[in-house]
C-alpha cells in the first residue's frame, strides 16, 4: 500500500505569529476564529485571547501538532479569516486626501519572494505610503509568509491588485502621479525631488523593473553604493528609498 501523507491546510486565509496577529485584531478585517496552542500560558498570547474575546472573535486550543500544519513559525497563534479583498486605486487616492496629503505609493514589478512582498509592505507602511500595487500573476500575493513577513502592516494599508503594472503606471500619470524607478547608476534619490504625488516602482529579484515600465517612467533613481556590490536586496533598497522619500515629505 502506498504510504499516506496528511494534507497541510490551505495557507490562504491564514495570518499567523504573534505581531500578525495582534495588528489583524487593531484592523476591521473580519475574523473567523482563533487557535492559539494549548494549555499556553504567556503573557502575548494572553493579551491576543483577551482581546479577541472582546471582540467577541471565537478562540480555539489547538496542540501544538495542529498549528505546526499552518506553519512551524506560528509562535503559538494562527488566525483564520476570510479570503482578503484587494484595494483599489480610488481606495489609495482616498486614504492620501483623508490625510490631506500627496500621493505616496509603491508599485511592486513582479516581487516572487512572499518574505520580500511582506517586508517592502512593512517598510511602506512605517513610512507612510498610502498604498501598494501588486500584478495580479507572476508575482507574490497576500499569502500567510507575506503576511506573516509584514508583521500586521498588511493589515493598515492599502494593498491593490492590478492585471497590468504598464495600464497602471499610465494610468497614475494621468492623475497627477510622477513614476520613480529604482534602478543602480541612476540619479541619486539624495539629488531627486520626492516631494510631490510620487509612486517608487521596485523591480523583481531577478529582473529589476521591466522594460516597459521603465520606460513609461518619468524618473530613473537609485541608492548609492560605496561597497564592492552595486546592489540591495529589494526589501533593504525598499525601506532606504522610501524613508528618504518620507524625511523629505515631513520636513
Amino acid at each position: 500500500m502506498p504510504k499516506e501523507y496528511p494534507v497541510k491546510p490551505d495557507l490562504t486565509g491564514v495570518v499567523y505569529g504573534r505581531n500578525a496577529v495582534s495588528e489583524l485584531l487593531k484592523s476591521n478585517r473580519p475574523i473567523d476564529k482563533i487557535l492559539v496552542k494549548k494549555d499556553s500560558k504567556e503573557s502575548p498570547l494572553s493579551v491576543i485571547v483577551s482581546k479577541a474575546i472582546s471582540l467577541g472573535i471565537p478562540v480555539v486550543e489547538a496542540d501544538k501538532r495542529k498549528l505546526d500544519d499552518y506553519s512551524p513559525n506560528h509562535q503559538g497563534v494562527v488566525a483564520l479569516v476570510p479570503e482578503r479583498e484587494y484595494a483599489s486605486l480610488e481606495d489609495i487616492f482616498a486614504l492620501a486626501e483623508s490625510r490631506g496629503e500627496k500621493p505616496f505609493i509603491v508599485i511592486l514589478d513582479h516581487i516572487n519572494d512572499p518574505h520580500n512582498l511582506g517586508a517592502v509592505i512593512r517598510s511602506a507602511e512605517c513610512a507612510g505610503v498610502h498604498g501598494v500595487i501588486i500584478p495580479k500573476r507572476n508575482a507574490a500575493t497576500l499569502n500567510a509568509t507575506a503576511s506573516k513577513a509584514a508583521a500586521g502592516a498588511d493589515a493598515h494599508i492599502p494593498v491593490c491588485k492590478v492585471s497590468n503594472i504598464t495600464f497602471a503606471v499610465e494610468e497614475l500619470k494621468q492623475r497627477g502621479v510622477w513614476i520613480y524607478s529604482a534602478e543602480a547608476g541612476n540619479t541619486s534619490i539624495y539629488d531627486t525631488d520626492l516631494t510631490g504625488p510620487v509612486a517608487v516602482v521596485l523591480g523583481s529579484e531577478g529582473e529589476g523593473v521591466s522594460r516597459l515600465v521603465r520606460e513609461k517612467s518619468d524618473f530613473i533613481i537609485s541608492i548609492p553604493m560605496y561597497g564592492k556590490l552595486n546592489s540591495l536586496n529589494v526589501s533593504s533598497a525598499a525601506a532606504i528609498i522610501l524613508f528618504e522619500a518620507a524625511k523629505q515629505r515631513k520636513c
